[in-house]
């Protein structure tokens, strides 16, 4: 059964995602963002792992209340565990400027930019070339190590992965 749940999850995420991304299958209008916000939100509690990266990320940007802000970095943080690397970025920007749950940790936002910049993330590998030549997130001014990842950065692999 356990396949069953895991298949009728992902079918719920593709449809959400469509919902989501293409105006034409179904007009904008409440409702609609009701219905793919319900399916989001059932597949991030189901644990599957681009729901949790993408619902956290939307519940931590444009909720209102603390509560919802917190639930979403939870799900940003719980998909950047299981290997999502544009919520390995999200989690470093989100322990760099802190919030309400997570203070502002400049030795974990280092942590999560290498692991970002690592398995691809531009952007991540960018912040930290710029953080090693300007002496910023409490490091030490280091030109090889700004070079190092200005070159992580500028391989065009690597410029995939942030754009996806």
């Amino acid at each position: 059964m356990l396949q069953a749940s895991t298949l009728f999850t992902r079918l719920e995420f593709r449809l959400a995602e469509r919902l989501f991304h293409n105006h034409w299958l179904l007009p904008r209008s409440p409702r609609t963002q009701r219905l793919t916000m319900r399916l989001f939100k059932r597949c991030a509690e189901a644990g599957h792992p681009d729901a949790l990266s993408v619902y956290g990320h939307m519940l931590f940007h444009r909720s209102q209340t603390p509560q919802d802000k917190a639930r979403g970095a939870r799900y940003v943080l719980e998909a950047a565990h299981a290997g999502d690397v544009k919520s390995q970025y999200q989690v470093a920007q989100i322990h760099e400027h802190g919030c309400a749950q997570y203070p502002r940790r400049e030795d974990y936002a280092v942590t999560w930019y290498a692991r970002a910049a690592q398995s691809g993330h531009y952007l991540a590998a960018e912040r930290l070339a710029r953080a090693y030549r300007l002496g910023e997130l409490g490091l030490a001014v280091d030109g090889e190590r700004a070079a190092y990842w200005q070159r992580q950065a500028d391989q065009p692999t690597l410029n995939n992965v942030a754009a996806a």
